[in-house]
């Protein structure tokens, strides 16, 4: 066992708090972490906030690169010395997803069964099934996939959740590619990683949508070739108007990715799709929200798929490490995702300008 630093959660809308933590050594299939770096994410406020569960305390943090320092009995995906990025997918191979290769959509995903503690020995519940504000953190092996070891560590990290959510919305759930358009409604870190994405995919147009011209103007640079202020102008005219000029007689755009996670701004993003068109639904929604009303005629009429996205669809060992080689050849600008690189005292006031909308990504380098 090793004692390190690390940011709890005590309990609901509390401060976080720096303490010293517990972490096991490494029990069978178990890998144990040395932390590098570790993206501020929202789902990390959901947590303080308590909009995930009640499981205080918890343990913070999952966007996030570091070294494998030690495994444990029958680990064979990696070894000491290793350079990780950390999943929350880590499958079993078992469920009916997997047996029916859709591992993607593993139903049975693993984390590590020991459990880190505080001081006292009371039982910390890691954010993600990771936990990664901290020196060292106890993770399922599974979590752990190698990426090239020269790649920068506040950068890749953060494809462990919130810009492979993006990425992955755009190509993987939604189907991005060359001759279709894709709108993204939302452009905080998520929605701009759908960009990013479709953007890698060859799609065009792409049209951000938001009311925030710094994160219209992000997402310019990360691949929009549309922006549309939802604040001044209806975004479903717009995205109609857009996506009929580049394809006459379009009534929208073929993808429409809503990353805000509200019923209006999905029932926008309903309306807003060309006929057999896709949306997805990769923002979070918060407890109690509903389905707009929609008449069912509409939902038959224009056809398409309705989908949600979990973790872009992604399957870490197949999209990690492609992610990061097209990173390190200047293909995908993961750097421009990182705001700030802060140190691990620094939670708190990352969650504050978080709310302000300051920041794409605050990192927490260790």
């Amino acid at each position: 066992m090793q004692q390190v630093r690390a940011v709890i959660a005590r309990a609901k809308g509390a401060p976080v708090e720096l303490v010293t933590i517990n972490v096991p050594d490494p029990g069978p299939g178990e890998a144990v972490v040395a932390v590098q770096a570790c993206g501020v994410c929202h789902t990390d406020l959901h947590y303080q906030q308590g909009g995930i569960n009640d499981e205080f305390p918890f343990l913070l943090g999952h966007e996030a690169a570091g070294i494998v320092e030690a495994v444990g009995e029958g680990v064979t995906e990696v070894a000491p010395g290793d350079f990780v990025v950390l999943n929350w997918r880590a499958v079993c191979g078992e469920c009916r997803a997997c047996k029916r290769g859709e591992q993607q959509y593993c139903f049975n995903t693993a984390n590590a069964t020991q459990k880190m503690t505080l001081e006292d020995g009371t039982e910390l519940t890691p954010a993600l099934g990771i936990g990664a504000f901290a020196d060292k953190t106890l993770v399922a092996a599974g979590q752990c996939t190698k990426v090239d070891p020269s790649a920068r560590p506040a950068a890749v990290g953060l494809l462990g959740c919130g810009v492979m959510a993006g990425i992955g919305a755009a190509i993987n759930t939604g189907g991005a590619t060359r001759g279709k358009s894709v709108a993204v409604i939302g452009c905080g870190g998520v929605g701009v990683a759908a960009v990013a994405g479709a953007a890698l995919a060859g799609s065009s147009p792409i049209i951000a949508v938001d009311i925030d011209p710094k994160k219209l103007e992000t997402a310019k640079k990360l691949g929009a070739t549309h922006t549309v202020d939802s604040s001044k102008v209806d975004p479903v005219e717009a995205i109609r108007e857009i996506s009929a000029k580049t394809y006459p007689g379009a009534e929208g755009a073929d993808i429409v990715i809503e990353a805000v996670g509200r019923p209006e701004t999905w029932k926008q993003a309903f309306y807003a799709r060309d006929l057999a068109g896709t949306v997805v639904l990769v923002g979070v929604p918060t407890a109690g929200m509903m389905v707009p009303e929609l008449p069912l005629t509409d939902v038959f009429g224009r056809g398409g798929s309705l989908k949600s996205s979990w973790y872009g669809d992604c399957l870490p060992s197949r999209d990690f490490p492609m992610l990061v080689d097209l990173y390190q050849q200047g293909r995908l600008d993961l750097d421009a995702f990182v705001t700030e690189e802060i140190s691990i005292d620094g939670v708190e006031a990352a969650f504050e300008r978080m709310h302000g909308g300051d920041v794409l990504r605050s990192v927490v380098v260790l």
